[in-house]
């Protein structure tokens, strides 16, 4: 492994900092347009799910401040306290500290709000992994050091994802491990064998809940069961095909006045297609676009192992957050209540997505020019 680089002396990836500062606040415009009628009626004040956004968008700017600023020495030196703390949050869900929303205990209640680990977990399993195969290079493309360790570790944080029950994800843990696998340089056989059994669990996951053997169902056809378990994306569906071509117009959309549930948390892309409609959303994809472009150009161009690492699975974090956001919304995946990144009201989902980006402009610092 080559030698590290001091973590300071460089500059910020200025475009990639401009991006994000444009995604937060794209987001906050968002939140505002899309949870005005609900919070109005629910709370009697339209601002305030915007006004919590905000504040959770001030804690988000302040991490990333943070991880920006902060040395890698100390980010890399605490990765298995980062692991243990991961475990003990996503345990403390199943506790009588855990908060329980439609059935299912995702969160930690702390005062006013509530904190969702799994978000931070995505973070700490990418630092373990980073590490591991920066650190057993020589080794990694045996089966009882290569492969194993980290899979028995991310099935660990699974298996306690699935006790709350959250099956996205554990999903989403599943698919950071194989893509951070597929670069460290396991073995292909070790992974699509994996990829079977992975396949195999799930189906079985699927068909022994009756309530995700109904989504899974709705998925396939959501208009046969409208009114019911295909509810929500139909009435996603409906969001984007009214938008059309210029979209309705900011603030005007239809399907947010209690047609669409969760109009301003995992299903907010809908309301984008439908008052930006396709021009809109065409230029919310280039942005994105970019944004990845400069977060896995902060990978490719570090020399560093545990640095490109690390800067790619914190990229990877991003990139499945939105392409899976969006493939839900859009009916191509069966929902799996994922947010957008930046964008999906929620002060987990924001901070963690600002740590994230905060941790690549920590690493474009020593990106080679």
């Amino acid at each position: 492994m080559n030698a590290k680089k001091p973590a300071t002396g460089g500059r910020f990836d200025p475009w990639l900092l401009m991006t994000t500062l444009l995604l937060g606040g794209f987001g906050l415009i968002m939140v505002l347009s899309s949870s005005g009628i609900t919070a109005e009626h629910d709370f009697a004040d339209k601002y305030f799910f915007f006004k919590r956004q905000l504040a959770f968008a001030g804690v988000g700017l302040a991490g990333m401040v943070l991880c920006m600023q902060a040395p890698r020495k100390l980010l890399y030196g605490l990765t298995y306290f980062w692991v243990a703390l991961a475990v003990a949050m996503l345990t403390l869900c199943l506790t009588p500290l855990g908060a329980s929303v439609n059935g299912a205990s995702r969160w930690i209640r702390l005062g006013p709000v509530n904190v969702q680990p799994l978000e931070f977990a995505k973070i700490a399993l990418v630092f373990y992994l980073a590490y591991f195969f920066a650190r057993k290079q020589e080794l990694v493309r045996t089966f009882s050091v290569g492969f194993l360790p980290p899979f028995i570790v991310t099935g660990f944080l699974s298996g306690l994802l699935l006790l709350q029950p959250d099956f996205g994800g554990a999903v989403v843990l599943c698919g950071l491990l194989f893509f951070m696998c597929l670069v460290g340089g396991t073995r292909i056989s070790y992974l699509l064998l994996s990829l079977v059994f992975a396949g195999g669990a799930g189906w079985m996951l699927i068909t022994s809940s009756p309530y995700r053997l109904k989504r899974w169902t709705a998925f396939l056809d959501p208009f046969a069961s409208a009114q019911k378990e295909g509810y929500q994306l139909v009435q996603s569906l409906y969001a984007f095909g009214s938008g059309r071509f210029w979209g309705t117009g900011m603030g005007a959309g239809k399907q947010k006045l209690f047609f669409l549930p969760e109009a301003h948390n995992d299903f907010i892309m809908a309301v984008v297609g439908e008052e930006l409609g396709f021009i809109g959303m065409s230029l919310f994809f280039l942005t994105i676009a970019f944004f990845l472009y400069r977060a896995f150009r902060v990978s490719i161009l570090q020399e560093d192992l545990q640095d490109r690492f690390t800067a790619f699975g914190i990229t990877c974090i991003l990139a499945l957050g939105m392409v899976l956001n969006l493939a839900v919304v859009l009916g191509t995946v069966p929902p799996k209540g994922v947010a957008m990144p930046f964008i999906s009201y929620g002060g987990s989902s924001l901070t963690a997505s600002f740590v994230c980006a905060g941790i690549l402009l920590n690493l474009s610092r020593t990106a080679k020019s």
